[in-house]
This record gives C-alpha cells, structure tokens and sequence, in this order.
C-alpha cells in the first residue's frame, strides 16, 4: 500500500495528496479536486466523529477466527464494505489514468475482493459511459448512482443503467449541492417523496432494488422508508455539498433507531481503516461505502491497488472482531462501543 499511495501523489498531485491522515485539512476548499467545500468542516467532521467513537477491548472469549461475511441488499459479501460511486478523474483527480481505467479498476477490484462497488454520475458522458461498461463487463456486479438531475436526463439514465444487467440501482440525492454541475450547465435538485416514490415504483417493476443515498436526519430516513426505498445511505457526500454539516458517525444511531429492520442502513465518511468499518457497524450500520482511500488506491494501483486496500481492510477488520469478542457481524453492536 505504501507503493501504490506514493504513485496516486504523485498521478493525484494538485488535485489530492494523498495525505497519510485523510482529514480534509490540507484541502480546504478543493471542489472539484478531493477536498471539502467551504471550510471543509463538514469532510473533517466525518473523520473527527469517528476518532470520538472508543471500543471496548475483550479477550476473554472464543472469537478465535471470527466471519466477516454478510448479506446486503441481497449480495453476499466477504465483508460489510462496498465502494462508494465516485467519478470524474479527469477533474477530481488529475487524470492520471482515464476514467475507463478507473472504473475497471474499482468494479473490477471490488468483484475479486467479494464485494461490489457503486459507480458514479456526472455532466461528462464519458464519467456514466465508463462506468455503466464497466458493471457490464463485471456481468451486471455494480450498482449505478443516478443524479437527482432536472429534466428528462434522469429518467435516461435509469435506462441506459438497466441495460448493464445490475439488480441493485442508487440515487445520490446527496449530490444536489454540487457546484461542478451547476458550473457545467447541468443543475440538479433535491426530490419530493411524491416523485422519489413513483421512481422507486418503477425500479421495483423491473425486479430491482433502490438506494437512496445522503440520508442524515431520522425524519427522512424513516421518509425513505415510506417511499419504498430498500436501503439508504447515511452520508453528507463526503462533506463536498453542505459546509458545516454533523459526521455521518454523529447521526447515524439515531437514523438506526429509528429505522433498524425496516431497511438496509450503509454508511459512509471518514472511514479509513478496518477498525473504522467495525466502528459503523457497531453505530448501527449493517454496511458501509469507501469513497477517497478507494479512489487512491484505483490511481495509484488500478485493480491490483483495490483489491490489496481491500485485502488490508479486510484484515484490521477482523482483527478488530477478534480484540471486541464478535464472532460475526451480527456481533458487532452498541456492546463493543466504550462509554463513561
């Protein structure tokens, strides 16, 4: 891993440090780029909610090997991680590799690792074209996040995404705030349960399922359920649409409180490592979705890069289970989560 970061700084180089803390300090301001918006407080407030979060360390049991393997969304995964659909390289990244390559390298790595991948969205087709081949290519593994966009676009793209074979589809209508669209001519907007539910309605008449994505408030958390949606992502778009929001850590035990059971709960922001992932879960998680240490890997490595991050990942996760006592992933709840 210490090859492939030193090959994304130098392939990310004005566009993302690849910092050997990823906290958002070094790139205030950097939209597009791999920063936060404004003061970045919302990006630093992910990573600074979960640095808060303390476990309590067990050894006095039998959780020897523990399994890190659980179904989402009807996928069976190695471990509770997919990657977060992100796109642009060329202006988020520094286009080091093309946006083809990046997402093979994602799709791809996530596949060879048991897991799956969201893909991305934006203005330039070439960012859903790439993305959309490559979930074809992995025989429909991969979930297309569409944009909350105005107009006919988004009912286009909903169509060009079901022709890649996938079962799962996603919506990040956390992306409302982003500023690169509206720079490019091409606003989005946020969406009336009304419509979410006619979408959603349509999705299920193919036999698929939906993710609404950018959940941060109980209320429409249990919103989403009413809607029909079958999961929900907890996140503030990696702290790039709104300045001075909570950490997706912060909110997401009341979101799970409120809607544990009734829907899938991923989570995403700030979650860097194995023990971060165990952290998530143990919030109320029953996943969660890595966007930048993903990315970072995918430029500095294409596939190869991905599956070793995730390989790493996969190990400190389990032996964070080993040192909590949780033999599966069911395990991992409010018990392993010190408090004073």
């Amino acid at each position: 891993m210490k090859e492939i970061h030193e090959k994304a700084r130098e392939m990310m180089k004005g566009y993302c440090r690849v910092c050997k803390v990823c906290d958002g300090r070094a790139c205030v301001g950097e939209v597009p780029g791999m920063g936060g918006l404004g003061t970045a407080a919302s990006f630093k407030n992910n990573v600074a909610a979960l640095a808060k979060v303390k476990l309590n360390m067990r050894l006095l049991h039998d959780a020897v090997s523990p399994n890190p393997g659980t179904t989402v969304l009807g996928y069976d995964l190695d471990f509770p991680v997919m990657a977060a659909p992100i796109g642009g390289v060329s202006f988020n990244m520094g286009g080091g590799i093309s946006e083809e390559e990046y997402a093979d390298a994602v799709v791809g790595g996530s596949k060879a690792a048991g897991l799956i991948a969201g893909v991305g969205d934006g203005v330039p087709p070439f960012i859903h074209e790439a993305a959309y081949a490559a979930v074809e290519k992995s025989d429909g593994h991969g979930i297309p996040f569409i944009k909350p966009w105005e107009g006919d676009e988004m009912d286009e793209k909903f169509e060009k995404a079901r022709a890649t074979g996938c079962k799962v589809f996603g919506m990040d209508v956390d992306a409302a705030g982003l500023i690169t669209l509206r720079q490019m001519g091409r606003p989005v907007s946020p969406k009336a349960p009304e419509e979410l539910s006619k979408i959603i309605e349509k999705i299920h008449g193919w036999g698929a399922k939906f993710v609404l994505k950018g959940i941060m408030t109980p209320d429409e958390a249990q919103l989403a359920v009413e809607v029909g949606a079958d999961a929900i992502v907890v996140s503030n778009h990696g702290g790039r649409v709104l300045d001075h929001a909570p950490g997706s850590a912060e909110v997401l035990p009341s979101i799970a409180g409120a809607v544990s059971g009734k829907i899938d709960i991923l989570a995403d922001g700030g979650i860097r490592d194995g023990v971060d992932v165990l952290k998530m879960l143990a919030l109320g998680a029953d996943a969660v979705m890595i966007g930048r240490p993903v990315s970072v890997a995918a430029v500095g490595g294409l596939q190869e890069g991905v599956e070793k991050y995730f390989a790493t990942l996969k190990g400190q996760l389990i032996q964070a289970m080993v040192l909590t006592g949780s033999h599966t992933v069911k395990d991992i709840n409010a018990h392993v989560l010190f408090s004073v």
